[in-house]
């Protein structure tokens, strides 16, 4: 057999890989980039753009100087070649995923905009009902803030900001609470409501609407990539198993 890895004492030897691989859970992390190898072998790179990526790469590491520049490199085993190719990669494969989904983002944003939007709410829990009702009349009344009744009643870690939640994305919340915020206008209190096993007051403080901008665009178009190279993970996986 081919000997391929020296470690110690231990040889590896290359049908070892495989299974290797597979009982330390590496193995999809292997298809992955086996995938996106052979997803973005079409696509080129230009030479200005891999200048730019490396002067982008030097100055996020704050590499001003060659001999800072080969002293870090040296550091991390790699040579000028690797590194280069490890940009250009990475170039390759954004291009790609701007290639195959760029002109989707639009629809596929308003197809989840409204679990894009982000709410800031005032929320005070207890799971005593009766005291729920009392503190919702206070609150009602204006006997007391909702700042002052949350940090002295509320039984989450919202008590420490005196019931002050967010901006957090609807998508993140439970169900009823997500009813509950698109019931009440904001500045309106909602009277108690059961949710698991808390009485909950809410009272929605602003609503910020999702933007199509810069970072909502590069964070779709990659959910878009992952939910496409799961796929295909699964296919490769499949096809393992049958063979």
């Amino acid at each position: 057999m081919t000997e391929v890895l020296q470690i110690g004492n231990r040889t590896i030897q290359s049908s070892e890989l495989i299974p290797l691989l597979a009982s330390y859970q590496l193995l999809p992390q292997l298809l992955r980039e086996l995938i996106i190898d052979e997803a973005i072998t079409p696509i080129k790179c230009e030479a200005e753009e891999l200048a730019q990526a490396k002067q982008r790469f030097f100055a996020e590491k704050q590499l001003a100087q060659e001999a800072d520049i080969q002293a870090w490199m040296a550091h991390q085993g790699l040579s000028i070649e690797q590194l280069e190719h490890l940009l250009m990669r990475k170039i390759r494969l954004e291009k790609y995923k701007q290639d195959t989904w760029g002109h989707k983002l639009e629809s596929y944003f308003f197809q989840l905009k409204g679990k894009l939007d982000k709410v800031i709410y005032s929320l005070l829990r207890t799971q005593d009902a009766g005291l729920a009702q009392e503190l919702y009349f206070r609150l009602q009344a204006k006997e007391q803030t909702f700042t002052e009744v949350a940090q002295k009643y509320s039984q989450g870690p919202e008590a420490q900001t005196g019931g002050l939640v967010g901006p957090v994305e609807l998508s993140s919340l439970h169900p009823a609470m997500v009813q509950l915020i698109s019931t009440y206008q904001p500045g309106q209190i909602s009277p108690p409501a059961r949710i698991a096993e808390w009485f909950v007051i809410l009272r929605v403080e602003k609503l910020i609407p999702a933007q199509l901008d810069e970072p909502m665009k590069a964070r779709l178009l990659n959910e878009l990539f992952e939910g496409w190279l799961q796929e295909q993970q699964k296919q490769v996986s499949v096809i393992t198993d049958a063979e």
